[in-house]
C-alpha cells in the first residue's frame, strides 16, 4: 500500500480542518514617541572650540578608554613588581640555602677569613690615615687596587680549590 492510497482514503476533512494554522502576530505595545529624536529643522549649531583638532582628547568616550588603559597598565606593571619581587625572595632563599649547606667547605671559610682580613685591615689603616690627616685620593686609590687585585687572584684561587673541594648544590 503506497502512501497515495492512504492519503486518498483519510482525505475527508472539514474545510476548518483544512485551513493553515494563524500567523502569530506581536502585539505593539510601544508608544511611537518622537520626543527623543532630532529635530534637523531647528536652528541649534553644535559649535566646538577652535582647538579643538590640537587636542589630544577629543571625545568623553576617548578618555574613558585612556584612563582604562592607564589603570590596565598600572595594574600589569604592580603584577610584574609582585613576580619579581618573588623571584628575588625565592633566590635570597636558595642563596641562604646555598651558604649554610656549604658552611664547612674549606673554600668557602677560608675565602671568608681572607675577605674579612682583608676589608679589616684596609679599613683600619685608612682610619690611621684620616686621623692623622694624610687619607688623600692616592691612599684611597691605593687601597682600590689592592681590593682589585685580592679579587681577581680570589676568583682564579676558588675556582682552581673548588676543583678539589666542589661546593655542594
Amino acid at each position: 500500500m503506497s502512501y497515495a492510497d492512504i492519503a486518498a482514503k483519510n482525505s475527508e476533512q472539514t474545510p476548518e480542518e483544512a485551513r493553515a494554522n494563524p500567523v502569530p502576530e506581536l502585539v505593539n505595545t510601544e508608544s511611537t514617541s518622537t520626543s527623543s529624536l532630532v529635530d534637523v529643522d531647528s536652528p541649534h549649531i553644535s559649535s566646538v572650540p577652535s582647538n579643538f583638532e590640537s587636542q589630544d582628547i577629543k571625545t568623553s568616550t576617548q578618555a574613558d578608554r585612556i584612563e582604562r588603559e592607564t589603570e590596565d597598565k598600572a595594574r600589569q606593571a604592580e603584577a610584574k613588581a609582585k613576580a619579581k619581587a618573588k623571584s628575588l625572595r625565592d633566590q635570597a632563599r636558595t642563596g641562604g640555602n646555598r651558604v649554610r649547606d656549604n658552611a664547612d667547605n674549606p673554600v668557602v671559610i677560608g675565602n671568608t677569613l681572607l675577605s674579612v682580613a682583608l676589608f679589616g685591615a684596609l679599613g683600619y689603616g685608612a682610619y690611621t690615615k684620616y686621623r692623622v690627616g694624610e687619607l688623600t685620593w692616592k691612599v684611597v686609590g691605593f687601597g682600590a687596587a689592592i681590593l682589585g687585585v685580592f679579587g681577581v687572584a680570589d676568583f682564579y684561587a676558588t675556582q682552581y680549590l673548588f676543583q678539589k673541594y666542589p661546593p655542594k648544590k
